[in-house]
């Protein structure tokens, strides 16, 4: 069973995004901040982080930026979600290494979907 990653700040998009991803048959750890979220990625090495930019302390495009560095985790498949949705930010984003970039607020659907298929790819060692 794949296992998720979710940061952010938010406790109710913590709590809906957790139920979501369970929902659709992965195993769910959640983080409310960067700092939270490096410990995790290092304990149990998640195949796939879902992650907000506006996070307390480090901010998303910091976590993404150290994750990138790092041999251990440069090739973990990164999901920007944030309510960022101008332009800059995605190509921001996209420049440090995330994988895809969705905007809240999102398709559930859709965001399953993108990750089914970001797993599906890396898995098939794309």
């Amino acid at each position: 069973m794949p296992h998720v990653l979710v940061v952010d700040d938010e406790p109710n998009i913590l709590l809906s995004l957790e139920f979501l991803m369970q929902q659709a048959g992965f195993s769910v750890a959640t983080a409310p901040d960067a700092e939270q979220a490096l410990e995790l990625i290092h304990q149990q090495c998640p195949d796939l982080l879902l992650l907000d930019i506006s996070l307390p302390g480090m901010s998303g495009f910091d976590l993404l930026e150290r994750l990138r560095a790092a041999e251990a985790t440069r090739k973990l498949p990164v999901v920007m979600l944030t309510a960022h949705g101008r332009e800059v930010e995605k190509e921001k984003g996209m420049a440090l290494g995330a994988n895809d970039y969705v905007t809240k607020p999102f398709s559930t659907r859709e965001l399953v979907s993108r990750v089914q298929a970001l797993l599906a790819d890396t898995q098939q060692g794309g």
